[in-house]
């Protein structure tokens, strides 16, 4: 039942990426964690702390505190990589892909901002 209506649901929207779910969830959600849960809580926490690293990194007013700050973040970037990885890789992050038109009038309207920057003259 849970894979007809994933599939009801990538009927209804063409545009979603997502891979099917593992079917490894429960059908009836209780209050209890499960693995999705606990994914996704270290995915929203690694977003979290690497917004905070990137501007503690930016801000940084020593080299050494700079550099470590640096590893710290990239490490953290690589862990969210494969939190996200692991959730869209079972089905439980899902894309919206976007329309064509408006990816089209995105990039006209931002491509012509490119004739005022100072390296292009």
């Amino acid at each position: 039942m849970q894979n007809q209506q994933a599939q009801g649901q990538q009927a209804q929207n063409p545009n979603q990426i997502a891979n099917p779910q593992t079917g490894q969830l429960p059908k009836v959600k209780g209050p209890e964690m499960n693995d999705r849960d606990f994914i996704n809580d270290g995915l929203s926490t690694c977003k979290y702390l690497t917004d905070s690293l990137n501007i503690a990194v930016r801000e940084a007013s020593h080299q050494q505190l700079y550099a470590d700050l640096l590893q710290i973040l990239n490490e953290t970037q690589q862990s969210c990589r494969e939190l996200f990885l692991l959730m869209f890789q079972n089905g439980w992050y899902k894309l919206e892909a976007e329309d064509q038109q408006k990816i089209d009038q995105a990039y006209q309207q931002f491509s012509s901002y490119s004739s005022q920057f100072p390296y292009n003259q």
